[in-house]
């Protein structure tokens, strides 16, 4: 991590001559600009940098689309101010003499932005600090790696591709020390770029893998979470391979993103834990978590925000199909572990797709609908949540957006605009995926139908 000062004396020597000006976008990823160090401290850093509103209300292929009031043709799609926020300000190690620093969104009136991801979750830590608490968190994102060039599975229409390793290699050392390489610039890359990485571990699917960071505060950790992702993808293209965290890749194990989260007093005291509790757990943190399931189905357009993610929803898969609760669970979507300072609830529903921001922000806007109602929590499930009769996770975008569109606690947490933003987003896609004919679909009818 650097200061500006530090990045100052940086450029002056010539060791810098880039700064990337980022921020993620609704689709989770990394976007902005590469700006000539020299302009960046000499007129970047006080005053941002503008770019076009409709990088908050395209399609993943960057299409302008219908429906959004932040922009359009009709408004002229104007500009955004991107403001560096200088406590996100670091070296990438994989890109010479780059820095790399997150921004927050605003108006060109200096009014913030608030459909942004980051904007969207700065506004539930707000709350939190009204409230005397601050939060933590972690996310758990898998991949999957092929030995394909990106360019290469693009071109194949992501056909045929070959995966890393050929088997089941959760835990395994053989066959993932063949992706070691990759996976080292990886997790070295990210330690260059101030995140502390915890370690790798391989998973269930052909050439997958995990690689851990240590929690932060939250906004730290989704900051570092969309640098690590686009940082990984840039890797993998260096090596000449590929890796993707789509939800779904095929019909095997998922790419799922735990998410482990808790919730502190601005003193650093360990608000969720109690002592004297049979398990551990504090009244407010019961509270948090039957705020969990109260609002898990309605909330569940921030954890599985695409037609794909809803694929890895599958019974007995380590991905959760039941909203429910348990004591080190890993059948039921909310999974409570750790004790003390470590007390915490891991969240099981998001996927690899998921934007990180939106996700950790309806956790803490469910968890504050618990405390602030004084719900009771229901006993912890025993055994396997897939059979239990547990209510059911939404299995379609189209039933999440319904769920999040009638939401009273998504309309008083995050208002009016944004709920309507994210809803136009899901509404594009399904549009775009019930006009589209699938590979499934010629297989099945091209001679037989």
């Amino acid at each position: 991590m650097l200061s500006q000062t530090d990045l100052e004396r940086l450029i002056a020597d010539d060791a810098v001559d880039t700064v990337i000006v980022g921020f993620t976008d609704m689709q989770g990823r990394l976007v902005g600009k590469r700006i000539s160090a020299r302009l960046f401290a000499d007129d970047v850093a006080a005053h941002g940098a503008e770019c076009c509103n409709y990088l908050l209300s395209v399609d993943v292929d960057m299409n302008t689309v219908d429906g959004y009031t932040i922009s359009s043709w009709d408004t002229g799609y104007g500009d955004m101010v991107m403001t560096p926020d200088f406590s996100t300000l670091r070296l990438l190690p994989w890109q010479p003499a780059t820095a790399l620093v997150m921004a927050d969104l605003s108006w060109t009136d200096g009014r913030p932005v608030k459909q942004a991801p980051r904007s969207i979750l700065q506004a539930q830590l707000d709350r939190l600090a009204d409230r005397g608490m601050t939060s933590v968190a972690a996310t758990e994102l898998e991949f999957i790696v092929f030995d394909d060039s990106y360019r290469a599975a693009w071109a194949a229409g992501y056909r045929g591709l070959t995966p890393a390793t050929d088997y089941n290699i959760d835990y395994a050392m053989v066959a993932s020390t063949r992706m070691e390489p990759l996976l080292r610039d990886i997790r070295r890359g990210m330690e260059g770029a101030g995140l502390y990485c915890e370690g790798v571990k391989g998973e269930c699917n052909f050439g997958q893998q995990e690689i851990g960071f240590r929690y932060d505060d939250a906004l730290v950790t989704c900051d570092n979470h969309t640098i690590y992702k686009n940082g990984a993808k840039e890797i993998a293209d260096k090596h000449g391979k590929s890796l993707t965290f789509m939800a779904k890749y095929d019909e095997r194990e998922g790419n799922s993103c735990h998410i482990h989260i808790s919730f502190r007093g601005t003193d650093g005291s360990a608000v969720f834990s109690d002592d004297s509790d049979p398990l551990g757990m504090s009244p407010m943190f019961r509270s948090f978590i039957a705020g969990q399931l109260a609002t898990m189905r309605e909330l569940t357009l921030f954890f599985a925000p695409n037609i794909n993610s809803y694929k890895r929803f599958v019974d007995g898969s380590f991905a959760p199909t039941a909203v429910a609760w348990g004591m080190d669970n890993r059948t039921c979507s909310l999974r409570v572990v750790g004790h003390g300072h470590g007390m915490r609830m891991e969240c099981r529903a998001p996927g690899g797709d998921v934007n990180q921001y939106l996700a950790v922000a309806a956790l803490i806007a469910g968890g504050l609908h618990g405390i602030d109602e004084g719900l009771e929590l229901p006993d912890a499930l025993e055994g396997n949540a897939y059979t239990s009769g547990a209510e059911r996770l939404p299995t379609t975008l189209a039933e999440a957006a319904a769920l999040f569109e009638g939401s009273a606690v998504a309309r008083e947490a995050f208002g009016d605009d944004v709920v309507d933003h994210y809803l136009n987003n899901a509404r594009v896609e399904l549009k775009a995926f019930n006009s589209a004919v699938t590979d499934w679909e010629r297989r099945r009818g091209f001679e037989r139908l």
